[in-house]
């Protein structure tokens, strides 16, 4: 007798009932809704909220292994340490490509011609312009306000300018007909947003130091218009590095997308309602805004101060052993070898360094990159070098302040946002509102009882903290006063 046949299906048998059931495999990925079909009859005594019979859930804390969309957009093999836009390389595209052309080939699937890059490249510059009554939100900021929190605001009221790119003034339909008029208009959005991140980046840069705003130039690449806008006062035929331009370009293009990370999950999860555009990407601003998402390659040059000269260095990394410092700048969530973007960020930083002469936390950078990747503890637990880590050392070198790091990774992300938006929307079979599970441990019913005849629940956690009340507050409190009514 042969072998028996194989097919691309779970044969699972739940030991409760006996009963087994086959779920099909597709593209090596069992479909979630399949196990609502495993029921069982409540146990005695088991609790109603478990559900028993309405189906098995599963759990996923933290998305670990669920896959929520399918797409053609990015692939990463964390493993192997591969890293592919569309299929291309990360490595090609760094090194042949620019930020513009990978945004094109990320957002509609393929590398342009000369022809449709010249017009993609039109379009986004053309509209990098921001409407005038746009300064005075910048202006209503604190002086020391976060720029983050300036370009997550931003982005939201960007929604509030443009009627035409609102589902919820146009019709839920808006973007997901796939009519040549709404993908059009689809379109337009997306220059817009792309254009207009740098224009709204270089105005948090300026509102912060007091300086008048910049238009956006003519005649300028992405990185160099965005450098021109950051800089230029009153000079005459102002041109910003070209290395530094160059640099910047690279590091947008490195940054671009990166698969469904936190900030394009909630870019996705904001979509998902059918919202505008111009909101979706706030959010996913705000959840880039995290010190674990946006502000990892801040933390890295934080971690570098704090050790400060390389003779620091062993201490620092026996004191990271004993879990007493945080380690930051390796290891990744999805990458268990090397990140592919951090060899080639590596070169990009000996050519800024050229211009702008080494940092002085280079050398302490480099040696806790020396010891780190032949230390056991740090090789058994895959913590090799990140993007963050020299990323940081090359925005700090080209004098960018440490709470702006997060903006130099909002700008080129906007792209990946919008591919995985755009793709979203025109997916066979329209968009769910994506509407997760959760599993309840919490009180079974219970009656209510009134405040009179309740005992008092508290200890940590279990009631509202206590405040401590200075100057006027504390004033306040003390004073006597009688109710206006």
């Amino acid at each position: 007798m042969g072998a028996p046949a194989t097919t691309d299906s779970l044969t699972v048998r739940d030991e409760r009932t006996g009963k087994t059931y086959s779920i099909p495999i597709v593209n090596n990925s069992i479909s979630a809704t399949a196990f609502k079909a495993i029921k069982a009859p409540k146990k005695s005594g088991e609790r109603e909220e478990n559900e028993t019979e309405r189906g098995l859930r599963v759990s996923d804390k933290g998305f670990l292994n669920t896959a929520v969309i399918t797409s053609e957009i990015t692939y990463i093999d964390g493993e192997a340490g591969v890293l592919r836009y569309r299929g291309y390389p990360i490595e090609q595209l760094a090194t042949q490509s620019n930020f513009l052309e990978t945004a094109y080939l990320l957002i509609y699937g393929a590398l342009p011609s000369s022809s449709q890059f010249a017009s993609f490249e039109y379009e986004v510059t053309r509209h990098s312009i921001l409407h005038v009554d746009t300064e005075s939100l910048f202006r209503a900021f604190r002086y020391d306000a976060h720029p983050m929190a300036m370009m997550t605001s931003a982005f939201a009221a960007l929604g509030s300018y443009y009627s035409e790119a609102n589902p919820s003034l146009q019709g839920q339909t808006l973007y997901t007909k796939g009519d040549p008029q709404s993908i059009a208009n689809m379109d337009k959005q997306i220059f817009r947003l792309i254009g207009k991140a740098t224009t709204l980046a270089a105005m948090a840069y300026r509102v912060r130091q007091g300086r008048p705003f910049v238009q956006p130039p003519t005649g300028m690449g992405y990185t160099e218009s965005f450098l021109y806008q950051m800089d230029h006062l009153t000079e005459e035929n102002y041109k910003p590095s070209p290395v530094l331009a160059k640099a910047l370009d690279i590091l947008f293009l490195l940054h671009a997308d990166h698969e469904l990370n936190a900030s394009c999950t909630t870019v996705l999860q904001t979509g998902s309602s059918l919202v505008d555009p111009y909101s979706a990407i706030a959010t996913g601003c705000a959840s880039l805004y995290g010190p674990l998402h946006g502000g990892a390659n801040e933390a890295v040059i934080r971690m570098l101060i704090s050790i400060g000269s390389p003779e620091n260095v062993p201490a620092f990394v026996e004191a990271v052993k004993r879990r007493e410092k945080v380690l930051s700048g390796f290891g990744h969530r999805v990458y268990k070898t090397s990140d592919p973007r951090s060899f080639i960020v590596r070169q990009i930083a000996d050519e800024v360094f050229k211009v702008t002469g080494k940092d002085e936390l280079l050398e302490t950078a480099m040696l806790l990159h020396k010891i780190a990747m032949n230390d056991e503890y740090f090789i058994k637990r895959k913590l090799a070098p990140n993007v963050d880590f020299w990323s940081g050392l090359i925005y700090r070198a080209m004098g960018f302040p440490l709470d702006f790091f997060p903006v130099l990774f909002a700008v080129p992300r906007v792209v990946g946002w919008l591919a995985h938006w755009r793709q979203m929307m025109l997916q066979s079979g329209g968009v769910k509102i994506w509407r997760p599970r959760q599993i309840y441990v919490g009180s079974g019913k219970r009656d209510y009882v009134p405040i009179n005849s309740r005992e008092s629940v508290a200890g940590f956690k279990k009631e509202p903290s206590s405040i401590a009340h200075t100057g006027q507050s504390k004033r306040a409190q003390l004073a006597e006063h009688r109710c206006k009514l």
